[in-house]
């Protein structure tokens, strides 16, 4: 039996038959918030910057990347590199490589989004449109604190799923627990993206198999949503960049760069698809 192609690899096999016949986009820049991390949510993201002015975002903070990439040596080679090449390395690299890889992913998704002259809707709240009812068990994947009062004071019970053993354990109107097991019955969950680096996308999905809804939010969820969509992904809530320079100098300087940016969700259900998109089909509006 062969086996599933892991997401990453999927992800990048639609890329690249995406980009087929076209140019391939080279790396711009790098473009990183100080270090060490200032403890802010701003300072928790990179991004790599392809010669048309796409910018990709990824999170900094696993594996000591940010230290890593200020340090200098793991970011040489960048500039002019392919930008697929470069992706690769969020399926068959390590640390920093990862990090670099998923930024370029991103990168190359606005790339083509651009092209095709797609814009995704915005998004109208914080937690995926899930809309939790009362009596409703909804997952969370990754501690969210500022959202966990949306989802309870609608009388739904929440269960989130961590990685911190420090974290684990029972809180005032929900649970925290190391067990993806306890997402199965779920009828609707919330995603971090960081699921996409730390490769467990694909076991978090097979235990919410019954969810009618399932969520992925967060500014490195700004990938190409084919791949998610086919695995039961059925909204991708990532950042819309959309003022390049502003966002650039915020980040540099540490300082917030939401104002630079807007959160967009893009939904499963009548999204044509890239090869849709690229071959002119009207926007998703």
């Amino acid at each position: 039996m062969i086996a599933p192609m892991n997401i990453a690899d999927d992800m990048l096999q639609t890329l690249a038959g995406a980009l087929a016949g076209t140019r391939v986009p080279c790396v711009r820049a790098l473009h990183l918030p100080p270090a060490p991390w200032n403890g802010s949510k701003d300072g928790e993201f990179g991004a790599l910057e392809l010669d048309d002015g796409s910018l990709g975002l990824s999170y900094v903070l696993l594996d000591g990347a940010l230290a890593a990439l200020t340090g200098g040596a793991p970011g040489q080679g960048l500039i002019g590199a392919d930008a697929l090449r470069i992706a690769h390395g969020w399926a068959h690299g390590r640390g920093v490589e990862r990090t670099l890889g998923f930024a370029a992913v991103n990168a190359l998704t606005r790339h083509l989004f651009d092209r095709a002259g797609f814009v995704p809707p915005q998004a109208t709240d914080s937690i995926g449109g899930l809309a939790p009812q009362r009596g409703e068990h909804i997952g969370m994947v990754g501690f969210f604190p500022p959202l966990v009062k949306q989802v309870t004071a609608c009388g739904a019970r929440l269960t989130v799923l961590e990685l911190r053993p420090e974290l684990a354990g029972p809180r005032e109107g929900f649970s925290i627990t190391l067990d993806a097991r306890e997402l199965h019955s779920c009828d609707k969950v919330l995603s971090t993206s960081t699921v996409l680096l730390n490769d467990t996308l694909d076991e978090v999905l097979a235990h919410c198999a019954t969810a009618r809804a399932f969520a992925m939010i967060g500014p490195g969820a700004s990938c190409l949503p084919d791949p998610l969509f086919a695995r039961g992904v059925t909204l991708l809530g990532g950042t819309w960049i959309t003022d390049a320079e502003g966002f650039k100098r915020a980040l540099a300087a540490g300082a917030p760069w939401s104002g630079h940016a807007r959160k967009f969700a893009l939904a499963r259900a009548g999204y044509p698809g890239i090869a849709a998109l690229l071959a002119g089909a009207l926007p998703v509006p």
